[in-house]
């Protein structure tokens, strides 16, 4: 006789692995996605070069990498709409996140050249820029459908925002130690700026197309207009303008970089603060779910 389809608790076997799948929902989506994250960054890193293909190609892993998330949200948990993904939001959702991310890093390094930490200023480059755009769009998107989507979505469910935002800022800081310019300083700094902005941007419109629009400008106007090193890195973009800081580091950020400066910290803190007021306004501040319920 063949195993009956349906055990004696009345579900399918279909159904116990679906069951299955959703409770052990975090490994199952942040393990492949992460996956995909380092080969996107590791296409990056070969198609760099070539500016003009790596404008394309960070655009189309970017695509790749929202597509990825798709696939496997509806695998695991056997939703069809994705809110946070909602077509409605997209243009809207990246057009406003790229004005602020922006208008923020502009508000750094003018505050960064009043107080004397600007060296040196020369043109960079046009091509450059470009493929540093692409660049920069993959990574942002990847980081965030990883940290936005998964980490702090999934913790905020059973953790509430408050510890949800603390968490998943940490962590997020603590990713960029693996950077050549890394300091415990510096990464500490990376979660209490952008960590929070970011996760306090999705908590407001509970969209991640905002924060990929910030995330990505934000490390675009950093290293493929400014031309300054991004979070530690050893590498020197090729952007739009070449700028040498020089001076104390609780002005420039040191070797870490201008994100880990007295001055981010004040432009992003202010920006966090906004937004969250904001989202507390519109109800959007969720409490801890308590055991048993």
């Amino acid at each position: 006789m063949e195993p009956s389809a349906f055990p004696e608790d009345g579900r399918s076997t279909a159904e116990r692995s679906a069951n299955r799948l959703r409770r052990f929902r975090f490994p199952v989506l942040f393990i492949p996605l992460f996956a995909v994250m380092l080969a996107v960054v590791g296409i990056d890193t070969l198609v760099a070069p070539l500016p003009l293909l790596a404008l394309p190609v960070g655009l189309g892993l970017g695509v790749v990498g929202i597509a990825c998330y798709r696939w496997l949200y509806r695998k695991v948990e056997q939703r069809e709409d994705l809110p946070e993904l909602a077509v409605r939001d997209r243009w809207s959702g990246l057009l406003r996140g790229t004005l602020l991310g922006f208008a923020l890093f502009c508000a750094l390094m003018l505050l960064i050249v009043v107080f004397g930490g600007l060296d040196g200023l020369s043109w960079g480059s046009f091509f450059g820029a470009l493929g540093l755009a692409g660049m920069m769009f993959s990574v942002a998107t990847m980081e965030e459908v990883l940290f936005r989507g998964v980490l702090f979505r999934i913790l905020e469910e059973r953790a509430g925002t408050v510890i949800s935002l603390v968490v998943s800022s940490l962590l997020f800081g603590a990713t960029h130690l693996v950077n050549v310019n890394a300091t415990l300083w510096g990464a500490l700094a990376i979660g209490l700026t952008g960590g929070a902005m970011l996760a306090s941007a999705y908590v407001l419109t509970r969209s991640l197309w905002f924060p990929i629009g910030l995330h990505f400008a934000w490390n675009f106007t950093h290293a493929g207009l400014f031309g300054i090193a991004v979070s530690g890195s050893d590498d020197v973009p090729d952007g739009l303008l070449r700028t040498t800081l020089s001076g104390p580091s609780v002005v420039t950020g040191g070797v870490f970089g201008p994100e880990a400066s007295l001055f981010a910290l004040l432009v992003c803190g202010a920006a966090t603060v906004v937004l969250l007021r904001r989202a507390a306004r519109a109800g959007r501040i969720r409490a801890r779910v308590q055991r048993g319920s």
